[in-house]
């Protein structure tokens, strides 16, 4: 080679083209670059899984080697050749091929003719292998989600890798030796017996068939046909914000993928790829319907969603929204604007979440609309607000990638936000110092390196200790503290009597315990905080998370890659619903109502004039209610007969409305209690932006057609914004986002056609071409000059404490399958297969003292109301406690909380009140009904 065609430093050669040498890049990824494509069966080019190189379809032939090597493992160094289209090396992968398609069933009976074998195969040319086969393990189909068919598996791994270090679950290994080697789900368990919790992350991986979807195979676990069309979309469940794929065939969704989103990198958990029939379920709303004449409303009358004509009987949608808008208008001109309230949705799209909250502003004439976020976050959001003057994270979730120490408090991730979860794992797994926070033990215990479970509601006292180690120690960050930082010495003062001797009997936790970890946190170069609703929901939720940001701000843990604070949020739009105004405090972006500046800009972009008064919250309405203050409602997409607190109570208010209009998918218990009910759209049937946990904008997309009579929720809202007098005429969900965006300086350079070009945009972004933001206050605070507030707290006990008569602590909270009033996962047929029915969680303790066994039915009472349901033995649980979820209107968990609010963020104190747990005789039960 002359010296002018010299082979440059630090390159190689793949079929005679030079390429440059990455960094910790294969020849397998090299050769894509170039688009040389060769076949892969055990790799898997996706974030998160590494290489293996046993299935050996990717051979490469290189110069001066005697044996071929597999290109998905082997590093390229300076000068070498690599050959690709040689006739040993195509030889090989050939004969690979054919002898991994010699056990294989034939194509036409493959579970996955189309799966990724079968195409390597194709473009060879095979159609079936020449050996002799081996005996292969009989069909699994215990598993209601999935089908385990192992006469397809080549022992790739690929199904280990995905269960093991991508969703970090463990479940699934290789077992046996030689012909006898197989795959296996625990201890060589059914997979529907075992711990799989049915993420479908082996599903995705799977590149033969041997695990499928149960939706793509007949009983004879036989291919029943491939999907006409795909559509990409983002997951309608938790917070999270994991972006997918629908899978649409005959306008019928067949089964749904994991995209590579921000939030998820193809990863989704059980609910995201096996909870969408919802949609098609028989008791899904398809016409308007009206209250009958003469059939009154009671606290107690819910009504069965599968036959609904006891109560309404069916009508034309003129009808329908006359009635819902004359009731409401009668009553605001009546009685005044603010007898009129509105609940809108964190389940459905942004746009929807703006136009919902400007109609209850702009049509109704108040500021008495709210959402969920009052019943998730909203301690969180007050306290954020005050101390560093944003609402939202200051980090995404995937930033405890670069963090040294990882704090998860009052959240069960792997239930609640199963794929953030993931990513909290593998940071673990690489050696980040993992501290869990909590009352109960969760799965994350296990990859924590250290578990603090404190004693219920204690929260104040836990963490004022480990800022007395802080500060009396001097661990905190000084510099930044005197740089960014306000009322340091309040904050030093206050906590100084708190030691960690002090706090312990408190708050449970050993006084070594607290200064190992404070010590921890203060000396890590980064450190992230993470908080769920276990933080949020008590009386001094406020002060709780006052605890977490003064224990971020001080130790200057915010504003770098890896730091930061991050409340989990909980449905997949209570970012963006809060974002955009559906709040009775703010406009969009936060702005307050009660700012006569702030208020002139929107009365100008809106044509009106606004209530200067800020509303009242969710459960401010229902007092307002019951004192005949407030008496039309208009609630689209929420639930508050089963997701308010003291159901009783709010049942009671629903039902003493003098009109109340709902519109939703499903005959909610919300909609029994209602005077006109409209059919909506669900989220796969509906454009819009959504706005994750992580601040990520996001586009969903209509994937299927609206069933019967439906209409598009933006279509009834402005249709009743119209019958109430506002000259409203968008033509396009695009529109509305335009306007949203121009009312809020977060969405600056983040317009529509990019978010659809894009599929996602993190805010704050600097330039319509720029990427959002991840880390978030590097160079102060959108706070008077700059400075975040430290707040000082002191230690309340919860509002109402066990006592001789109600001597447990109930804690309520989700499940992994199912997903907040159960409206639509106990309608989805896997989920409710796997979680069919209410269970109330207790330690073996606690059954021992009841005499009683698991399974067995026991008596859960406050002094609000009682509930029967099943006992489940949970040794996360202690004695003393018991946990009900709420998703479940036979044995309603919010029949028995404690309505208290915080005094901030007017939250009311769901994980914490009195109860009684008693057993029940089965034969006196049975006589009883």
């Amino acid at each position: 080679m002359s010296d002018a065609n010299a082979q440059k430093p630090n390159t190689f050669l793949i079929d005679d083209r030079e390429v440059d040498i990455r960094d910790g890049e294969t020849i397998f990824r090299a050769a894509r670059r170039l688009g040389i494509k060769l076949p892969h069966l055990c790799y898997s080019p996706k974030p998160g899984y590494r290489p293996d190189g046993n299935c050996r379809v990717c051979m490469v032939e290189i110069e001066g080697e005697r044996v071929l090597a597999a290109s998905c493992i082997r590093a390229p160094s300076p000068g070498m050749k690599v050959m690709t289209r040689t006739d040993r090396a195509k030889t090989a992968r050939r004969m690979v091929t054919e002898l991994l398609l010699t056990d294989q069933p034939d194509q036409a009976h493959a579970h996955d003719p189309a799966s990724e074998l079968w195409k390597i195969a194709t473009r060879m040319e095979l159609k079936q292998g020449r050996f002799p086969r081996r005996r292969s393990p009989a069909p699994d189909r215990s598993h209601v989600a999935m089908a385990v068919n192992l006469d397809a598996c080549i022992h790739c791994n690929l199904c280990v890798r995905a269960c093991r270090e991508v969703q970090v679950n463990d479940v699934i290994g290789m077992a046996g030796r030689g012909h006898g080697e197989k795959i296996v789900f625990d201890f060589d368990d059914p997979m529907g017996g075992s711990t799989c919790v049915a993420c479908g992350e082996c599903v995705q991986a799977c590149p033969t068939g041997a695990l499928m979807p149960a939706t793509l195979v007949d009983e004879n676990n036989v291919f029943t046909g491939k999907a006409d069309r795909s559509v990409d979309s983002v997951c309608p469940y938790c917070g999270v914000g994991c972006q997918l794929t629908y899978h649409i065939k005959d306008d019928k969704l067949l089964y749904v993928s994991g995209r590579n989103g921000p939030a998820n990198e193809n990863r989704l958990c059980v609910k995201g790829r096996f909870g969408f029939d919802y949609v098609t379920n028989p008791e899904r709303l398809t016409q308007p319907m009206v209250r009958k004449d003469g059939v009154s409303k009671a606290a107690d009358d819910l009504v069965d969603p599968s036959n609904p004509w006891t109560h309404f009987r069916p009508t034309t949608w003129v009808e329908a929204m006359e009635r819902a808008a004359a009731g409401l208008v009668k009553i605001r001109d009546r009685d005044g604007p603010r007898a009129l309230a509105g609940f809108g949705s964190a389940k459905g799209s942004n746009e929807e979440a703006y136009l919902f909250q400007k109609l209850v502003r702009t049509g109704f004439g108040s500021n008495n609309v709210d959402q969920c976020t009052r019943l998730c976050h909203a301690s969180s959001v007050a306290a954020l607000l005050e101390g560093v003057g944003s609402a939202a994270v200051t980090a995404t979730f995937n930033e405890c990638k670069n963090s040294d120490v990882i704090i998860v408090i009052g959240a069960n991730p792997t239930e609640n936000h199963p794929v953030a979860a993931t990513f909290f794992k593998q940071a673990a797994k690489r050696g980040s110092k993992l501290i869990v926070m909590d009352p109960r033990g969760q799965a994350l215990k296990r990859h924590a390196w250290q578990m603090l479970q404190f004693k219920n509601g204690t929260d104040v006292a836990m963490l004022n200790g480990i800022l007395n180690v802080i500060i009396e120690e001097k661990l905190y960050d000084q510099q930044y503290v005197q740089t960014y930082t306000e009322d340091f010495d309040k904050l030093a003062k206050s906590v100084k009597p708190f030691t960690p001797e002090e706090m312990s009997p408190i708050c449970g936790v050993e006084p070594d315990v607290l200064r190992k970890v404070a010590r921890t946190f203060a000396r890590a170069e980064s450190a992230i905080i993470f908080w769920g609703m276990g933080v949020s929901q008590h009386t001094h939720g406020t002060d709780n998370a006052r605890c977490l940001i003064a224990l971020s701000l001080i130790c200057g843990q915010i504003g770098r890659p890896g730091t930061g604070l991050h409340p989990l949020r909980g449905q997949n739009n209570v970012q963006g619903a809060s974002d955009a105004g559906l709040i009775p405090m703010f406009f969009p972006d936060y702005k307050s109502v009660e700012d006569a500046e702030i208020r002139a800009k929107y009365e100008a972009a809106w044509g009106v004039t606004l209530d200067p008064k800020r509303g009242k919250t969710v459960v401010e309405i229902m007092d307002a209610v019951h004192a005949d203050e407030i008496k039309g409602m208009y609630i689209m997409g929420e639930n508050p007969a089963m997701s308010d607190p003291d159901l009783n109570h709010a049942r009671g208010a629903l039902a003493h409305l003098e009109h109340l209009v709902v519109q939703d998918i499903f005959l909610t218990e919300t909609a029994s209690y209602a005077d006109v009910i409209l059919p909506a759209s669900a989220w796969p049937e509906k454009d819009g932006t959504v706005t994750n946990t992580n601040r990520q904008v996001q586009m969903g997309r209509a994937a299927l057609p609206l069933p019967g009579d439906t209409r598009q929720d933006l279509w009834i809202i402005q249709d009743l914004a119209q019958r109430m007098g506002c000259n409203w005429n968008y033509q396009h969900v695009s529109e509305v986002f335009t306007e949203m965006a121009s009312l809020m300086p977060a969405l600056d350079n983040i317009s529509w056609d990019r978010v659809e070009r894009e599929d996602h945009v993190t805010y704050p972004v600097d330039g319509p071409d720029v990427p959002g933001r991840d880390v978030v206050f590097d160079k102060g605070f959108p706070r008077p000059g700059g400075f975040a507030k430290l707040v000082a707290t002191k230690f309340q006990a919860p509002d109402e404490m066990p006592d001789a008569e109600y001597p447990f602590i109930l804690t309520t909270g989700r499940q992994l399958e199912h997903w907040h009033t159960g409206a639509m996962s106990r309608r989805a047929t896997t989920l409710d297969a796997i979680e069919p029915s209410a269970v109330a969680s207790v330690s073996r303790g606690t059954l021992a003292m009841l005499g009683i066994r698991p399974g067995d039915m026991i008596r859960v009472a406050t002094r609000r109301g009682t509930v029967e349901l099943a006992a489940r033995q949970d040794d996360a649980i202690p004695d003393g406690v018991v946990f009900v979820p709420f998703a479940f209107v036979e044995a309603a968990a919010n029949l028995l909380t404690n309505p208290a609010l915080d005094p901030f963020g007017k939250i009311p104190e769901f994980k914490f009140c009195a109860a009684k747990v008693e057993a029940i005789d089965p034969a006196t039960r049975v006589a009883a009904e």
